[in-house]
């Protein structure tokens, strides 16, 4: 099975590359943008809310614990870098075909 260009293999896990965009309407997972996938979150990109809306999101979606998510890069930007650490990249592409 070939992953897509914004999921890649890392260690024990994976890394997913993402274009972030706050004050949604609603939580949801857009289409791929390149090598990015795009998430829609309603936090709003003060205080670091949105990055951890983000990371707790995506942790409900792929059924880790909260812990396993990290974001590696892009604190400030919207293109960001999430490490997900236990999962492997085929189990994390499925949870987010079904999130979609």
């Amino acid at each position: 099975m070939s992953l897509p260009a914004f999921l890649r293999a890392h260690g024990d896990g994976a890394v997913l590359a993402i274009k972030l965009q706050p004050r949604a309407s609603r939580n949801e997972i857009g289409e791929p943008l390149g090598a990015e996938l795009k998430i829609k979150i309603t936090a709003p990109p003060i205080d670091s809310a949105a990055n951890e809306a983000l990371v707790r999101w995506l942790a409900d979606i792929i059924g880790c614990p909260r812990g396993a998510v990290q974001l590696v890069r892009g604190q400030t930007s919207r293109h960001k870098t999430v490490a997900i650490v236990g999962v492997t990249p085929e189990t994390i592409l499925a949870q987010l075909e079904a999130a979609r």
